[in-house]
């Protein structure tokens, strides 16, 4: 337990930092900004050619210390180096899935890893390119979440708006672990970012984080003039649990004939109830999330099981017609895999514009590894890419 305090009050004041996602491997400078009630939020960012040179071969360099798992023989060694770093943490902790949700939200996250691989290799971070700021989103009943608001130092507004949503299994992680996905949005594309910090489970059952991101959704575009934002202009994203939410969000919008979102960026996207698939048998074993991960996810958010068949939660037995434009990114070695392609086939059948792209050699939560693997910056790429396209 005293190791478990310890990397618990690590993992808070480097989380904010989280994977740095915001930059594309190039040379940084650490930088701290305030805001009420969180903690600390550091960026990367872009800088010279020659920079990016030298971070290419630093990360040339890293090298695992073992051999390739026997679930990943297509691995990088960036890919590696990551994961052999998250399990040197865990020599005293349960698996997430041994673990009482209070506690499994203590546990060494890939955000440490990642912070911990920069410091190994003498990987810096420069000064953020937006500012933060936290706002209270109303959720209705009397309640209420918190969100961060990324906003461009630069540029004219209004600016075009993203909702993002984080991940961590509707159960585990918020808006500092994912700090640097919502950031590199904000900076590559130039938007307003609004990180949502929806609510967690078990203490509040499906479908509470469903609600949560369309409430906040709503809010956005009620108020998007007053964070700096085009209420015309307004995308949705999303990681994992948060891909699956984002993807809810457009299927509500519809339904409630609210204004869509212009774009939905979904980033491995929790997508199907079959725990049976060919990527859950092939990577059961894989690492950062793997399929007794999964279970445990469900049997806490779910108030019975067999919801988990309900379209909120498989989203490939929704209907998915008349949704926005859809960017969806996958990782080779992910249980996830499998369902992502489906919901891609999907969504294409059901006549929605989609972009899908499949990085090999990565994980699950590689997006946010920027800093480290270079399958992250192409990935943050096409997804700004896109999203610009969509909120021009």
């Amino acid at each position: 337990m005293k190791n478990q305090s310890f990397l618990r009050q690590l993992t808070c004041s480097l989380a904010g930092s989280f994977l740095l996602l915001s930059l594309s491997l190039t040379s940084c400078t650490k930088t701290k900004t305030s805001e009420t009630g969180q903690g600390e939020d550091t960026t990367t960012s872009a800088t010279s050619n020659n920079s990016a040179s030298a971070m290419t071969d630093k990360l040339d360099k890293l090298k695992p210390k073992g051999p390739k798992p026997a679930w990943g023989p297509s691995i990088t060694p960036q890919m590696q180096v990551v994961l052999e770093k998250l399990a040197s943490y865990n020599y005293q902790d349960k698996p997430i899935a041994e673990l009482p949700p209070k506690e499994a939200r203590q546990n060494p996250t890939p955000t440490m890893a990642v912070m911990a691989v920069m410091k190994d290799y003498f990987i810096t971070m420069p000064a953020p390119k937006v500012d933060t700021a936290g706002q209270q989103i109303p959720v209705g009943g009397g309640q209420s979440v918190h969100a961060r608001i990324y906003t461009p130092k630069t540029g004219q507004a209004p600016f075009p708006v993203i909702v993002y949503y984080h991940g961590g299994g509707w159960v585990i992680a918020d808006i500092d672990t994912y700090n640097a996905s919502a950031q590199a949005l904000a900076e590559q594309v130039g938007a307003v970012v609004v990180s949502v910090g929806y609510r967690l489970a078990p203490e509040h059952k499906f479908p509470t984080q469903q609600n949560d991101a369309f409430a906040a959704y709503e809010w956005v575009l009620n108020n998007a003039k007053t964070i700096k934002g085009d209420p015309n202009r307004v995308a949705v994203a999303g990681e994992s649990a948060g891909g699956n939410l984002a993807a809810n969000v457009s299927i509500m919008a519809r339904d409630k004939k609210v204004a869509l979102p212009r774009h939905q960026l979904l980033v491995y996207p929790i997508a199907d109830n079959d725990l049976t698939s060919a990527s859950y048998t092939q990577y059961a074993s894989a690492k950062p999330l793997d399929k007794p991960m999964m279970a445990y996810f469900f049997k806490q958010t779910l108030p019975n099981q067999a919801q988990s068949g309900d379209p909120r939660v498989a989203l490939v037995k929704a209907n998915l017609k008349g949704l926005p434009g859809t960017t969806l990114i996958a990782a080779e070695l992910d249980p996830l895999q499998t369902e992502g392609k489906l919901l891609a086939d999907k969504l294409q059948a059901a006549g929605v514009a989609v972009t899908y792209k499949r990085y090999e050699g990565v994980t699950h939560e590689f997006f946010g590894m920027a800093t480290v693997l270079p399958e992250a910056k192409q990935a943050q790429a096409l997804a700004a890419d896109e999203l610009k396209k969509a909120l021009k």
